[in-house]
Formats: structure tokens, C-alpha cells, sequence
């Protein structure tokens, strides 16, 4: 059922388009804002919304919107997401919250200090085998979790950065933020904080392309006792490869695989047994790419629930900040 809730759209992206689609079938799309006027102007045409091209014209003009959605490069989240609060609107900000803990910080004190929400967006929670694992721990069934290996093998060749934000350390932050911080947020969730972190990361196959790795080996220890690894790279040949959560635990142990943590792949738990998951939705497409899968549905339905019946928040910012915290432990680490 279609909302009364009426949304902004700020930055008009490969992604914006993915949110422009779930808030028109949920709500209103109201306004639209990008610094290049053509992408401002066709998103606005197709879903009968105003465009804008600069965001404070937008926050000093549509007084009557309920949810800012930030969808602009990563580097520009907190910046945009902090106007959008102290304009005093709701914010939505798309993944990473911002990268780096001390914005994070930020954006959380202004939405606190305003009254307003700040909803970050975690949409792999959503996988039903991710979501059906998750309750599993919860409900005990794996028992104590010993070890949790996360393994990110996806493609992303000198096109992709081409004519873009992504790549720049100032505005992308590093392959951890923009790939892969959906799956980072998985550990914290699953297992809890992370204490220590051992790390190796190096550029191989994309220098003079990007400003940062494309490759890293991670070792984590949990204030629980639990340890944990991440092999990732963004040199899988020619396509993407698999996004995978392994799992020991002391009655059980799960394997989440395909391309995008989409596929139930090994179990073999205690008395329990995970049977008939629904299929999920599919990933999100960007020309020759996939990235993780499209939940931005269930995003929308929970911030809609959340602000019209008080509803349980699916991803608070607060857990948006640990996931960035992790992240920067890890490249403190590596930079050491």
C-alpha cells in the first residue's frame, strides 16, 4: 500500500535510481537534487518530481518532505545528511554512513540534538538466508560462535572507475566502503564488536586507477573470544566470483555463499535444519555489474513502519558507525 510519505532524493546516481523506483511505490518523490543538471532533470522528468542543483536550495524550498534519501558519493554523506537534519527533515543515507567514525559521530549528535531519525541502510541483512542464520544465533542453535570467515571476490575493472567519484580517497574511502561494507556489517551483526585487528592490504592490478587497495587479508578477534578473517579483492577474472559467510560455531556450522551472500550453500547444525528459505530479490545492476542484493524494498517499508507506528528501526546509525569503526580499524591496522 502506497504511503502519504513524501521524499527527496540527493544525488542522482546509479543508485538514486534503484531508491527513486521503491519511493514511488511506497510514497512520493517530491525533489530531486545533482550538481550535473542532466541527471538531475531525467530523474526528475520520469517520477514527476522537481529537480534541484544544489542541496541547499532544495532543504530552503520543500519544507513539507518527510525523509531526505542520501544517495551523493561517500565522501559527501555526512556533510549532506548533517544539512538535511539541522533543515529538520528525516534522513535515509545510503551505505557507507560516511567514512570516517568521527562524521559518524556527527551525523548521530545532530539527528539527536534536531529530534529526528537517521536511518542507515544495511540491505544484506534482509538475504533470507543472511536474515534466517541470524535468528538461528539469536535462538542459540550454533551455540557458541567460535570462528566466522568472510570471503568478498568480485570484479571491478578500469571502467568502472572511469569519469567517476569512485576510486578517490576523499570521495569513495577505500574498497571496504563502497564494495564491501554491506558484508563487514554482517560480522558486527552476527557476532558482535570487533577488539583486534591484523591487516595486509595492496594495490595490484589497478594502479594509477585507484587511490587506494584492491586487495586485503584480515584478521579479527571479537570481544566475545570469537576470531574472524576477510579475504577480499576486487581482481576476481572478468566477473564477480562470490561474496561468502562461513560460520563455526560449537553445535553447527553455515555456509552463506553465491555471488552475493544470496544462497544457503552448507549446513549441518545440531537437531536443526534450515528448510524452505524464500527466494530473494535480485542484486543490483550496474551495466556489465552486480553488487549485493536489491532489498531496498524492505529499507523502505521499515522506515515507513518505523515513523508511522513506532515501529523497530531494521539498521539504527548507530550500528551504521560500527560498521564504518570496523572498517577504519582494519586500515589502521594496514597502514601500520
Amino acid at each position: 500500500m502506497k504511503s502519504d510519505f513524501r521524499f527527496g532524493l540527493i544525488g542522482c546516481g546509479r543508485i538514486a535510481n534503484r531508491h527513486a523506483e521503491h519511493i514511488s511505490n511506497q510514497g512520493t518523490l517530491v525533489a530531486v537534487c545533482d550538481i550535473v543538471k542532466e541527471r538531475a532533470d531525467e530523474l526528475a522528468e520520469k517520477y514527476n518530481a522537481k529537480a534541484y542543483y544544489d542541496v541547499e536550495d532544495l532543504l530552503a524550498n520543500e519544507t513539507d518532505i518527510d525523509v531526505i534519501s542520501i544517495c551523493s558519493p561517500n565522501g559527501l554523506h555526512a556533510e549532506h545528511s548533517i544539512n538535511a537534519l539541522k533543515a529538520g527533515f528525516n534522513v535515509l543515507c545510503e551505505k557507507p554512513l560516511a567514512t570516517n567514525v568521527h562524521d559518524c559521530g556527527e551525523m548521530i549528535k545532530v539527528a539527536e540534538q534536531h529530534n529526528k531519525r537517521l536511518f542507515a541502510i544495511k540491505q544484506n541483512r534482509f538475504n533470507p538466508p543472511v536474515a534466517a542464520v541470524k535468528q538461528a544465533i539469536d535462538e542459540g542453535r550454533l551455540g557458541k560462535i567460535y570462528s566466522i570467515q568472510l570471503s568478498c571476490f568480485w570484479n571491478r575493472n578500469p571502467q568502472y572507475y572511469e569519469n567517476s567519484w569512485k576510486g578517490t580517497k576523499d570521495l569513495d574511502g577505500g574498497t571496504l566502503y563502497t564494495q564491501f561494507s554491506h558484508f563487514v556489517d554482517l560480522l558486527y551483526w552476527m557476532v558482535g564488536d570487533v577488539k583486534n585487528v591484523r591487516a595486509f592490504t595492496h594495490n595490484y592490478d589497478h594502479q594509477g586507477i585507484i587511490d587506494f587497495e584492491d586487495t586485503g587479508a584480515v584478521i579479527l578477534e571479537f570481544y566475545n573470544g570469537a576470531i574472524g578473517t576477510i579475504n577480499y579483492t576486487v581482481n576476481s577474472y572478468s566477473k564477480n566470483m562470490e561474496g561468502s559467510l562461513t560460520i563455526f560455531g560449537e553445535k553447527g556450522t553455515v555456509k552463506i555463499g553465491g555471488q552475493y551472500l544470496n544462497e544457503l550453500e552448507y549446513q549441518n547444525i545440531e537437531d536443526f535444519k534450515f528448510e524452505n528459505l524464500p527466494e530473494g530479490n535480485k542484486p543490483n545492476t550496474y551495466g556489465t555489474y552486480q553488487g549485493s542484493m536489491s532489498n531496498h524494498d524492505l529499507v523502505y517499508s521499515n522506515l515507513i513502519d518505523v515513523l508511522s507506528n513506532n515501529a523497530a528501526i531494521s539498521t539504527s546509525a548507530f550500528e551504521g558507525l560500527k560498521t564504518v569503526e570496523i572498517i577504519d580499524k582494519i586500515y589502521s591496522a594496514a597502514n601500520k
